[in-house]
């Protein structure tokens, strides 16, 4: 079986969070550039040297306080990923440019955005890889709301989303664990599998929530999922190892050239 090695990682933009505290203490960095936020980037590149495919949440595209440095391509350079893609979520102009992101060693076929309901802000990138039956694996990571309300519509548009996709990878910040009905409700109508009450990932220091989540369609095989212990978020990121069905394999590597 072909293997896909996977991370879903919310970098808070590069700010390194110890404690509660440093939401308040710290919330400059959220509008002006640090030292301390490049050094961290660095850090955040060197494990993702080990993975294929990397969803990233809260990764800043080129602003102000990432001293207009596009996170997503610095990522996806320093951690030697040959493709990669942002979506802006939130443009705050030069202030900020709240993103997803994608670094993959594989060349996606397509690249899709979908704006999520509710208030603007929140997305879903999808990335489909072409298989060898002729199918695609799409591979869709999200950001989605803190309010419920807004957050269940959203759980709604994935179940649509997932209706459309036989092979297909969510990940992201859900920003809801297991005690979420929304969640619960989009996993029974999904049949997606991989949701694990134990994987805690928020806050960094002391994880108590699962917020963050790699689910998967029936036909992919998960071989692995674990939390790393690598804190240089107020998240902790979350990996995980699929493999594709017997017999199907990815139908291109594609070429090393960005997709910006």
């Amino acid at each position: 079986m072909q293997r896909l090695k996977l991370l879903s990682y919310n970098v808070q933009a590069g700010i390194y969070s110890r404690q509660y505290s440093d939401y308040l203490v710290h919330s400059w960095k959220h509008i002006l550039p640090h030292p301390e936020r490049l050094a961290n980037l660095t850090r955040i590149a060197q494990l993702l040297h080990q993975f294929d495919l990397v969803g990233l949440q809260e990764v800043d595209a080129g602003s102000l306080r990432s001293a207009y440095i596009d996170q997503i391509q610095y990522l996806a350079r320093h951690g030697a990923f040959p493709h990669w893609y942002r979506q802006i979520n939130r443009n705050l102009g030069p202030f900020a440019q709240h993103s997803n992101g994608l670094l993959s060693r594989l060349r996606p076929r397509q690249i899709t955005e979908h704006k999520l309901p509710g208030l603007p802000g929140r997305g879903v990138v999808v990335a489909e890889f072409a298989l060898s039956d002729r199918e695609t694996l799409a591979v869709a990571i999200l950001h989605l709301a803190l309010g419920w309300r807004a957050r269940r519509r959203q759980l709604e548009y994935l179940v649509t989303l997932a209706r459309q996709h036989p092979y297909l990878v969510l990940m992201g910040d859900f920003n809801c664990g297991c005690d979420s009905k929304g969640l619960r409700s989009m996993v029974r109508q999904t049949g997606l599998h991989g949701l694990d009450c134990e994987l805690k990932t928020f806050p960094s220091w002391r994880p108590t929530h699962n917020l963050d989540h790699i689910l998967v369609s029936r036909p992919l095989k998960v071989v692995a999922a674990r939390v790393v212990d690598y804190a240089l978020s107020d998240h902790l990121p979350l990996s995980m190892t699929i493999a594709l069905p017997e017999g199907v394999q990815f139908a291109t590597h594609g070429d090393p050239s960005d997709l910006q």
